[in-house]
This record gives structure tokens, C-alpha cells and sequence, in this order.
């Protein structure tokens, strides 16, 4: 095989495997969402003001994410619907954009459904099939 031939064909494999590569690398990238779900189970206050909504409030006000949406599940319904500087501060992040949501299951295990839904700003719906499908999509999801 002569020397031009070689070139040729290096030439034609190189052009093949950038191109490959840049379409699965565009592809990667159209696939993930920019989207965080965080999962707040915890009744813990301490841990709900200094760590879960200080990360979720500022993942959407920094812009960390394009869509933040924060799910109230098991005992944080109840923690909820009993404390006003929780209520504040979920009120305060769904003001700046994030999708609050709660399992409403939850909330009628708890007894706290119609506080939840008075507060007029949290999302109550069964959350088991919700979950899964976060779960098995592409989206970010931390559970607190």
C-alpha cells in the first residue's frame, strides 16, 4: 500500500471517529435534564432549614438547575403542616420557582392533608408512581 493510500485512509477513519464522537457527545448532552428532584423525608428541622432547603433554594436561585422541585415525604408532611418557619421557607422557595410537591398519601397518614392544601402552594398527589418515574429518568435526585 502505498503512502498516499495510508494517509487516505487515516484521514477517512480520523473524520469517521470525530464525527462519531461529537454525535454521542451532543447526544449525552440532549439527554440529560437539568433538572434536580430533591426527596425530603426527614422531620428533623435543624437539617430541613441549614441543609436541604439552603441546597434546593439555592440550586434554582443560582440557577444550578433549570427546574428544582422539592417532594415533602412521610414525616416532613408532618413537620410541615405543625411549623411556620417551615411553611415560610417552602413559601419562600416556591416564590423563587421551586416546584413544591407532597405524597398525599403521606399526608393522610399524618392527618395533615387539608393544612398542607390550605397553604395553597404545595402539590398533593400520590407520589409512589411520581417517584419511580424520577427515578428511572435522566433528572438528579437527592433524598434528605
Amino acid at each position: 500500500m502505498n503512502n498516499v493510500v495510508m494517509k487516505l485512509l487515516l484521514l477517512v477513519f480520523f473524520a469517521f471517529f470525530s464525527l462519531n464522537l461529537t454525535t454521542a457527545f451532543a447526544q449525552s448532552e440532549l439527554s440529560e435534564k437539568d433538572e434536580l428532584v430533591v426527596l425530603w423525608t426527614s422531620d428533623d428541622t435543624y437539617l430541613a432549614e441549614t441543609v436541604v432547603f439552603m441546597y434546593t433554594h439555592e440550586a434554582k436561585a443560582s440557577e444550578w438547575f433549570d427546574e428544582v422541585t422539592l417532594i415533602i415525604w412521610g414525616p416532613s408532611a408532618k413537620l410541615t403542616a405543625e411549623n411556620v418557619v417551615i411553611q415560610e421557607l417552602l413559601e419562600d422557595m416556591h416564590r423563587d420557582g421551586v416546584q413544591i410537591e407532597a405524597c398525599v398519601v403521606c399526608a393522610n397518614e399524618y392527618g395533615v392533608n387539608e393544612d398542607l392544601d390550605e397553604l395553597g402552594f404545595i402539590e398533593l398527589k400520590p407520589m409512589g408512581r411520581h417517584l419511580t418515574d424520577y427515578i428511572k429518568s435522566d433528572v438528579h435526585l437527592i433524598t434528605f
